[in-house]
This record gives structure tokens, sequence and C-alpha cells, in this order.
């Protein structure tokens, strides 16, 4: 079985959905995700904070600093993920249209090296 991230996109500064459409969207997902354990496809996955609530860590010849916020400013920002097991790349893509509808959100998909 090979791994794919399942990148989840998001961009910053839209409006954000009304209630009743968020409490969908966290039940969709909910379900995507009790699937992909059911099939035994999920190794990982999570939403993450808004890009503001980001640290940056440089290590460069021993010194090591940090700054806040992304590494890249950007309108389009990782929102979340998913990290799961795949027979093949159109399986997996397969996964991640099921979790961009979940999520009504862009979904990269990028296998994992080896």
């Amino acid at each position: 079985m090979k791994q794919f991230f399942l990148a989840v996109h998001s961009v910053e500064g839209e409006a954000p959905p009304a209630p009743e459409v968020v409490e969908q969207m966290h039940a969709d997902v909910g379900a995507f995700n009790a699937e992909l354990q059911a099939e035994g496809a999920l190794l990982f996955g999570g939403g993450l904070l808004p890009v503001h609530s980001a640290t940056v860590v440089r290590a460069n010849g021993g010194e090591v600093s940090t700054s806040d916020g992304p590494l890249v400013e950007s309108k389009v920002s990782l929102g979340g993920m998913w990290i799961i097991e795949s027979p093949d790349l159109d399986t997996a893509l397969a996964w991640a249209a099921k979790g961009s509808a979940a999520c009504r959100a862009s979904v990269e998909v990028r296998p994992f090296q080896g």
C-alpha cells in the first residue's frame, strides 16, 4: 500500500459559512473519517488552526530562530489534512473527492516518497 497526503486548502479572509453549514460540514467530515477508518485507509487526519497561530522555526548553522505567522504569505493556506494508505493514485483521488465534498474545500493529493 502507498501512503498519500490529502491536504485541505482554505482561503484566508473568506466569510465564514453560516453556523448550520459549519455544523453539516462537521457531520460530513465525521462520516468521511468513519468511512476511511472502516476501510482501514486512515493513518492520521486533523484540522488546523488559522495561519496566524503558526510559528516558523529556522535552524541555521547551530542558531535557531522563530518568527510568528506562516512561512509564506498567501490567501490560500493549509486548513487540515489526512494521511491515508491506498493501493494506487486513482483510489487516493477518489478518497480526496469524498473528502473535498465533505469539507467543501479543495483537496490536494500528494504521494509520499518510497
